[in-house]
């Protein structure tokens, strides 16, 4: 089993998630509205580790896009649950 990752290592991977999503409207739109944010208040919520933890609970909802990130990012999907855990503790439902 992986060490867990650093508490900077899983703000970093949540961040290249959210950089992920952002790079295609068709990815950041259903994320903006399950967040209620808008474009202009992600800067802002990026520094708060619960939406950072957010950001890697969406992407690790969708099997697909799970896979799609973590073949983007270089790393393997049970690397995004790891920096879940490390930002808020285990996920509530089923996740990777």
């Amino acid at each position: 089993m992986a060490s867990p990752p650093s508490q900077d290592d899983a703000e970093m991977l949540a961040l290249r998630a959210l950089g992920f999503l952002a790079a295609e409207p068709e990815r950041l739109e259903p994320f903006l509205a399950t967040t209620g944010l808008g474009p202009a208040t992600l800067r802002a919520a990026a520094g708060d580790p619960g939406f950072l933890a957010a950001v890697l609970d969406h992407v690790g909802g969708s099997d697909s896009l799970l896979l799609e990130f973590a073949a983007n990012a270089g790393v393997n999907p049970e690397a995004v649950a790891r920096a879940r855990e490390r930002l808020g503790g285990p996920p509530a439902g089923d996740f990777a």
